[in-house]
C-alpha cells in the first residue's frame, strides 16, 4: 500500500481521524468520525459541508492547531503533531498586523525564518506583484479594501513557502463581486504556484470553481459523502457557473447535502 500511495504522490494524508470533545459535565460530542482524505502534490482539494459539520476543526487538527481523538494525519508519511513551517493557513479573518505596511506584512513569516533582509524584501515584492497589489507596497492595512487585505494575507503565506496551504472559507467574508475576484486571481495563482491546497467552504460554486476534487461532508458528526473529481475542461471563471458539467456537479452536490439534511430534520 505504501509503494502505491507514493507512486500517486501523495502530500498529505487523513487516515481514519476521530474528533470527540467532552465537556465539563462529562457529555461527549462528535465534531468528526473516520474522516479519509488524500490530496496530490500540487493539487487543489475543497471541502464542502453544510456550517457546524467540522470542517474547521479538521483543518485546526491539521494545521497542529488541535488533535485528534483517534487517527491520524501526514504530510509525506510524517505525522502532524503539532504546528510547523511546512503548512500555511489562510483564515476568513485577515489577521495582518495594522501597524505594518503591506510589504512588512508579507515579510514577517521570512523574518521569523531569519531570511535576510534584501531576499525577504525581494520575495515580499514578487508575491505582491503576483496577487495584484504592486504599488501598495507602503500602505498600511486600514487604507486597503476587504479583497485586497485577503490578497496580503494570501501573499504573506505563500511567501513563506509552505509545502502545503490550508484555507479556510478565505472569502466568506467579502462582498459577492469581489469574492468572484478572488476566486479567479486564487485559481490563476494556483495554476502558477502549483501549491499542494486544501481548502474549506460551504459555497457549492466556489468548491466546484477551484477544487480538482470535491469531498463532500455530511452535518455533524462530521464524515466524508462522496469524493467527486471536477473534470472541467478549460480555465474556469464566472462564465464556468452556466456550463453544463458545472450545473450537473453542482445539482450532485445539493443532492447529496439535501439527503443528509433531510435525515437530520426527519
Amino acid at each position: 500500500m505504501k509503494n502505491t500511495k507514493e507512486a500517486q504522490n501523495i502530500k498529505l494524508r487523513v487516515e481514519h481521524l476521530t474528533r470527540i470533545f467532552t465537556n465539563k459535565k462529562g457529555e461527549t460530542l462528535t465534531a468528526l468520525e473516520d474522516i479519509n482524505i488524500e490530496v496530490e502534490e500540487s493539487e487543489f482539494v475543497v471541502l464542502v459541508g453544510p456550517s457546524g459539520c467540522g470542517k474547521s476543526t479538521l483543518l485546526n487538527i491539521l494545521g497542529g492547531l488541535d488533535f485528534a481523538t483517534s487517527g491520524t494525519a501526514y504530510i509525506d508519511d510524517r505525522p502532524i503533531s503539532g504546528p510547523g513551517s511546512d503548512r500555511g493557513m489562510v483564515f476568513q479573518g485577515y489577521s495582518l498586523f495594522p501597524w505594518l505596511t503591506v510589504e512588512q506584512n508579507v515579510e514577517f513569516g521570512l523574518k521569523m525564518q531569519k531570511v535576510p533582509k534584501r531576499e525577504r524584501s525581494e520575495t515580499a515584492r514578487r508575491y505582491i506583484e503576483l496577487v495584484g497589489l504592486t504599488g501598495f507596497e507602503g500602505a498600511l492595512p486600514k487604507e486597503l479594501s476587504g479583497g485586497m487585505k485577503q490578497r496580503v494575507a494570501i501573499a504573506r503565506t505563500l511567501a513563506a513557502n509552505p509545502e502545503v496551504l490550508f484555507m479556510d472559507e478565505p472569502f466568506g467574508a467579502l462582498d459577492a463581486q469581489t469574492r468572484v475576484v478572488m476566486q479567479e486571481l486564487l485559481a490563476r495563482i494556483s495554476r502558477q504556484t502549483k501549491n499542494t491546497i486544501l481548502f474549506i467552504t460551504h459555497d457549492i460554486d466556489e468548491a466546484i470553481l477551484l477544487g480538482s476534487k470535491i469531498y463532500v461532508m455530511t452535518p455533524r458528526p462530521g464524515r466524508v459523502s462522496k469524493l467527486l473529481r471536477v473534470n472541467i475542461e478549460g480555465e474556469r471563471n464566472h462564465n464556468t457557473l452556466l456550463n453544463p458539467e458545472f450545473l450537473a456537479i453542482k445539482k450532485e452536490i445539493m443532492d447529496l447535502l439535501w439527503q443528509t439534511r433531510k435525515i437530520e430534520i426527519e
